[in-house]
């Protein structure tokens, strides 16, 4: 079965077009984008309740943390870091059950949906029971995000995460860290176990994501590429990687030179992989990266909340590198709100506005929106960049009678959106994914009982807190 509607308006190739056909096939993918459909279409076909516009893939999600915010803004040392919110995170970490991650995560995918993700790549690392223990079944754990993913309607890539050790140089790994290891051969496992149950389609994928490279070692990390080359060729490879500077100097000192360099040294880095915060990077780093077609994976709220630093978005831009965003943490679960602090964390360093555009298009946010759709669509391994014939139906439909966008016209309406904050806004209308009405009218249809199982979870989960 086949559908086929009219959008007043839609975002096509960086451009709004007015009376736009859209149609699709049984499987949500775009067989139809008529700039010019006939009288007759337009008289005949069911016309979409606002202006439509791609959905915003996000590119980074730890889907348990989200259940974590508001529980680490205190100061419980002398000088406060990354580091030390990671240990109250390990504390948390160490509770979680599998009802708790399906709970969790359920209840997030329906608030990503609502804010205009239609898309998640979960960097997922919680593979086993508290104490280590592997679960009879290993993606136990994983197949609780996959459930959770399914029933809210959200598309998938699922990156399960390959992390041995507790530092550079192969050392020890803590014991609030047993939860989160395997070899890439375990790894291997829970993937192939996944695909039994949730084969890949045009609504999920797999990729993998080795944590970073203090946590696995560089003949680890190459088994885990050639392993995923002859299981998954060709699936997304995510890294965390220059994240802090406590990071670039444990590098340094073990391999002698900064993480970004030292894996576009040893492995052949394209567009393939997507490389988390990337924050520290100098302008060879810069240049290179652009160069190999890799996605920075910059996720702006997370890495401001940590006081990770700011990613040099300008020159990187500049040198053509491709960007996405992501929620990473979840104290924001906003695409809107990631590319705001991208551009005024610039306009901050740089005491300018507007410096996120081009001569071509001069307009901040429009910039950003194409540049994060495009780069998330790479990042995530899947069919979902844009409005185009071959890509999956994943769209949004904006509300322009509420009370950001009301009275502006189609030059401003991603401005708006962006730059625009206020209570009680419902600009995004509806959500689509893979042609299904995911959201209807800022509501999704399992919303009261996500809410019910996300807040008994909360309740356990922090009942001796």
């Amino acid at each position: 079965m086949s559908h086929r509607v009219i959008a007043p308006w839609a975002r096509i190739d960086h451009v709004w077009h007015p009376h736009v056909l859209l149609g699709w096939d049984h499987n949500g993918t775009l067989t139809e984008v008529n700039l010019a459909p006939t009288a007759q279409d337009r008289i005949a076909l069911p016309y979409l309740a606002g202006p439509v516009m791609p959905g915003m893939p996000n590119l980074h999600s730890h889907a348990f943390q989200s259940a974590m915010a508001g529980l680490t803004e205190y100061r419980g040392q002398a000088q406060d870091s990354f580091w030390s919110w990671r240990d109250l995170m390990y504390r948390f970490a160490a509770k979680l059950q599998p009802e708790h991650i399906a709970a969790i995560a359920h209840w997030l995918y329906i608030q990503m949906l609502k804010a205009g993700y239609t898309s998640v790549c979960e960097f997922h690392y919680v593979h086993h029971q508290s104490d280590g223990t592997p679960y009879a079944c290993s993606s136990t754990l994983a197949h609780a995000v996959m459930q959770a993913a399914q029933q809210s309607g959200i598309g998938i890539t699922l990156l399960p995460v390959l992390y041995q050790y507790s530092g550079f140089g192969a050392q020890a790994p803590r014991a609030d860290q047993e939860r989160f290891l395997n070899s890439p051969d375990q790894l291997l496992q829970i993937l192939l176990e996944l695909q039994k149950d949730f084969p890949a389609n045009a609504q999920r994928a797999y990729g993998v994501a080795p944590h970073s490279l203090r946590a696995v070692s560089p003949e680890s990390l190459q088994q885990m590429v050639q392993l995923m080359d002859a299981h998954f060729p060709n699936s997304p490879i995510h890294i965390h990687i220059a994240e802090q500077m406590a990071e670039v100097n444990a590098c340094m000192a073990q391999h002698q030179q900064r993480p970004v360099e030292w894996l576009l040294n040893q492995f052949d880095v394209d567009q393939r992989w997507c490389l988390v915060h990337a924050t520290h990077l100098n302008s060879s780093e810069i240049r290179r990266t652009a160069a190999s077609g890799a996605v920075a994976g910059l996720c702006l709220t997370t890495e401001a909340n940590l006081g990770d630093g700011l990613f040099p978005a300008q020159a990187y831009l500049a040198a053509h590198g491709r960007i996405g965003v992501g929620s990473d943490s979840h104290i924001a679960v906003d695409w809107r709100a990631e590319l705001r602090l991208l551009e005024y964390g610039q306009r901050l360093i740089h005491q300018q506005r507007n410096v996120l555009c081009s001569e071509q298009q001069p307009s901040v946010a429009d910039y950003l929106f194409d540049a994060c759709v495009s780069g998330g669509a790479q990042a995530s391994g899947r069919a979902i960049n844009g409005l185009y014939v071959g890509q999956q139906a994943d769209f949004l439909v904006l509300n322009t009678d509420d009370v950001i966008l009301a009275e502006h016209t189609p030059e401003t309406w991603l401005s708006a959106l962006v730059f625009n904050e206020r209570a009680g806004s419902l600009a995004i209308r509806d959500v689509y994914v893979a042609g299904c009405p995911v959201i209807k009218q800022g509501r999704h249809a399992h919303e009261d009982e996500a809410w019910h199982n996300y807040r008994n979870s909360l309740n356990h989960l922090l009942q001796n807190d």
